[in-house]
C-alpha cells in the first residue's frame, strides 16, 4: 500500500471522497515532490499532482502514481477542471490552508464540489514513520552530534551565543547536511532560563550552563538535539537542576512505550520534577513527533491521551528554568519500538564540561 493509499484509506472516517494537500511537508509526504509550488488531490481513484512550468520536470522524475498536470499561474485555478462527473466532497487542510486562499479555492471549484475541513488526515499517517524515514532521521542526528563533538572539541568560552550558533549551522552544511532544521539556540548563563533564547551577541563566561538545542536536516528529515554543557564549575544550584533533568529524561525514556498516552509519558519526567519541589520550572511539554517536520505528531504531552504506537519519532526533553540563575534541557530523539524506545544519537547525557 503506497502512502497516498493509507491517506485514501482514512478519508471516509472524516466524510469526505478526496482531499487538498497544500501543506509542503504533506506534499513531499504523499507524492515524493520536493520542490517548492504544488497542490495534489488525492482519494481512492482520484491522484492529481498540479504544478507550474518550472517543476513540471522536476515532478516527471519525483512524483510516481499520480497524473501530473501543468497548472495555470494561479494553481488553484486549475482546480475548476479535471473532476469526475456528480457531487464530490473535497476535504481540505483547514489547519494550513489561509483563509484568502481558502476564498480563491471556493471560487475556482464547480458548485457540485464541497469543501469540508479536514486537517490532519496526512499528519496521522506520517506519525508512524517507515524503516527508510527511520534511517534518515537516524542519519540527520548523526551529523548534528558529530557537530556537537567537534563544538566540544574547540571549546565556548570567550566566543558569543551568535558566533556559536552560525558556527553550528555552517559546521551542518559542511558534514553534508542539506541545512539546519531550525536556528540553533545557544543560550549561556542567565539566559538559559529561556527555552528559546535567541543567540545575542553576549561572550559566553566560565563556570556557566550552557543550553545548546541543533538539528540537521538531510533529504527533507529533520533531527533535533539538546545538550547543557558546564564551562567550568556553575553555582550547586545549577548542578543539582542538571542532576535532576537526567534523572526526569532517564525515568521517561525507560518508561516510554507503545500503548502509552503522550501524557502519560509527559507526567513520568514531570512528576518526578514537582516532587522535587520545581514543577512551575518545567513549564513545556516532554517532547514532540519529528520526521519532515521539527515538530509534527505525536506530542508528549499532557493534552494527548493518544496512545503511542511503534514507529512514532519522537524527543525527549524535559527541562528546568530558573529565572536571573539559568537553565537546563536535555533532548534525545527516540523511536518507538515494539517493546520499548530507541535513542537515535549517541551523544552522551552525563554532564559534559567544556573550556
Amino acid at each position: 500500500m503506497t502512502r497516498a493509499d493509507r491517506v485514501a484509506a482514512l478519508l471516509d472516517g472524516r466524510g469526505v471522497d478526496a482531499l487538498l494537500v497544500t501543506a509542503p511537508a504533506n506534499l513531499r509526504y504523499v507524492t515524493g515532490f520536493g520542490g517548492s509550488t504544488a497542490i495534489a488531490v488525492v482519494g481512492p481513484e482520484l491522484r492529481r499532482f498540479i504544478t507550474d512550468f518550472r517543476y513540471v520536470e522536476r515532478a516527471a522524475g519525483e512524483v510516481h502514481g499520480f497524473d501530473v498536470e501543468r497548472g495555470d499561474r494561479e494553481l488553484l485555478a486549475t482546480l475548476e477542471r479535471g473532476w469526475p462527473d456528480g457531487p464530490l466532497r473535497l476535504g481540505f487542510e483547514d489547519d494550513h490552508l489561509s483563509v484568502r486562499r481558502h476564498g480563491r479555492l471556493r471560487e475556482a471549484l464547480p458548485e457540485r464540489v464541497e469543501l469540508v475541513p479536514a486537517g490532519g488526515v496526512v499528519e496521522a499517517v506520517r506519525a508512524v514513520k517507515e524503516p527508510g524515514e527511520v534511517a534518515a532521521i537516524r542519519a540527520a542526528a548523526a551529523l548534528a552530534d558529530e557537530a556537537y563533538r567537534t563544538l566540544a572539541g574547540d571549546g565556548l568560552v570567550g566566543r558569543t551565543e551568535r558566533e556559536v550558533a552560525a558556527w553550528l549551522e555552517l559546521e551542518l552544511r559542511r558534514l553534508g547536511a542539506d541545512a539546519a532544521a531550525f536556528p540553533p539556540i545557544v543560550a549561556s548563563a542567565e539566559r538559559g532560563a529561556m527555552p528559546h533564547a535567541e543567540p545575542q551577541d553576549v561572550a559566553i563566561a566560565p563556570d556557566t550552563l550552557v543550553t545548546l538545542d541543533v538539528g540537521a536536516r538531510l533529504d527533507g528529515y529533520c533531527s533535533d538535539c539538546t545538550r547543557t554543557w558546564a564551562t567550568g564549575t556553575p553555582a550547586q544550584e545549577l548542578l543539582d537542576a542538571y542532576e535532576l533533568c537526567l534523572r526526569a529524561q532517564q525515568a521517561a525514556l525507560a518508561a516510554l512505550r507503545p500503548g502509552m498516552s503522550g501524557r502519560d509519558a509527559d507526567a513520568v519526567a514531570r512528576d518526578l520534577i514537582a516532587r522535587a519541589g520545581l514543577g512551575e520550572r518545567f513549564g513545556h511539554s516532554l517532547g514532540h513527533g519529528v520526521g519532515l517536520d521539527v515538530h509534527e505528531d505525536p506530542r508528549l504531552s499532557a493534552g494527548n491521551e493518544q496512545a503511542l504506537e511503534p514507529g512514532n519519532v519522537v524527543t525527549v526533553e524535559p527541562g528546568i528554568y530558573l529565572p536571573g540563575r539559568g537553565g537546563v534541557r536535555i533532548e534525545d530523539l527516540v523511536v518507538l519500538t515494539d517493546t520499548g524506545a530507541e535513542v537515535l544519537g549517541g551523544l552522551p547525557t552525563a554532564l559534559t564540561v567544556v573550556g
